[in-house]
């Protein structure tokens, strides 16, 4: 495992880190179940592998996530990880900008000084934690000032309820507005061979302020693990079938995007999985690579592509070969 400090922060992350969004459940996944027992071996494995870096969100399963993991961190575990979650997304029912109904809850957005208090208080209760190493806002708002908003976070900083401040889901605008009312040590945006735009444009912001550039969706999904998993159908609500992958003409080009890997997969010896994870890493200087884990294997997968490193050849044809089914903008 190869390790990086947490923008400019003392916080000694993996690499690799473990996504919580999956093990959340609900229709959002609909095929994922995970158990406390399950979680467990998972965060076992992830110690096995050098793994020392959790991320979550309190609307992960409305809660599930964050309670799954309270129960399995317990037994020493929890001095293991350093344990991420977010706030400003919430299902309380007391303000907030509408931000989405799922599974019989309402969630709203809201980054006001107390809503943000309240979110921190409420997930140290589900993860039965004294404190969160990073809160990331889980959506920046315009509909309160960033000075409020980042000064409960400082204030919770002094307090010792966390650790170090992200932002996720923002414009690099963003990221200059808050680091005028304290430090940012990481963002937290989506980035993949299909969606590279929003990534590409964030770059010079993170390396000019010296932030931890955090991908989520590298994988997008799972549809960039095997041509298989391209051509498969998911119930109403979850978030896969949201995605524009399985639809042609761009489901025919990411078939063409594996024809192409496939030689390559002989040549590194490795999964698809692998190469994108691979052609992802070297896309910026210190990108953290947030997956989701259910199975154990998979988690030993990830961990190989921090030894994979692709020729400037071989990561160009990549590149060109992902460009017909490449889009602007994802709604996840």
């Amino acid at each position: 495992m190869k390790y990086q400090k947490l923008g400019k922060t003392d916080l000694e992350a993996s690499v690799v880190s473990f996504g919580g969004w999956g093990i959340g459940g609900g229709s959002v996944w609909s095929d994922k179940s995970v158990g406390v027992k399950d979680l467990e071996k998972l965060l076992d494995t992830a110690t096995e592998l050098g793994i020392n870096y959790i991320d979550t969100a309190p609307v992960y399963g409305t809660g599930a996530s964050e309670q799954l993991l309270g129960e399995a961190l317990k037994n020493g575990r929890r001095s293991r990880f350093l344990l991420q979650t977010k706030c400003s997304l919430n299902w309380r029912n007391d303000g907030g900008n509408f931000h989405y109904e799922r599974d019989g809850y309402t969630v709203n957005n809201d980054t006001s000084a107390s809503a943000i208090r309240k979110d921190v208080e409420d997930s140290l209760i589900r993860m039965q934690t004294d404190y969160i190493d990073l809160l990331v806002v889980h959506y920046v708002c315009k509909s309160w000032p960033v000075e409020e908003t980042m000064g409960a976070l400082q204030e919770l900083i002094r307090e010792g309820k966390i650790r170090a401040v992200g932002l996720s889901n923002s414009k690099p605008a963003d990221l200059e507005e808050y680091e005028k009312y304290g430090t940012v040590a990481l963002v937290q945006e989506q980035f993949s061979l299909l969606a590279p735009y929003h990534g590409m444009e964030y770059f010079p912001a993170v390396n000019q302020h010296g932030v931890t550039f955090q991908v989520y969706g590298a994988l997008e999904e799972g549809f960039l693990t095997e041509p298989g998993y391209v051509d498969r159908t998911f119930p109403k609500g979850d978030v896969r079938g949201k995605l524009p992958w399985i639809h042609e003409p761009i489901r025919g080009h990411i078939h063409e995007l594996f024809h192409v890997m496939a030689p390559l997969k002989e040549v590194y010896n490795c999964s698809y999985s692998n190469l994108v994870q691979a052609w992802t890493l070297r896309q910026n200087p210190g990108i953290n690579l947030l997956t989701g884990f259910t199975r154990p294997e998979t988690m030993a997968d990830t961990c190989k592509a921090l030894d994979i490193h692709l020729s400037d050849e071989d990561a160009a044809l990549i590149s060109n070969a992902a460009k017909a089914a490449q889009v602007m903008e994802l709604d996840k």
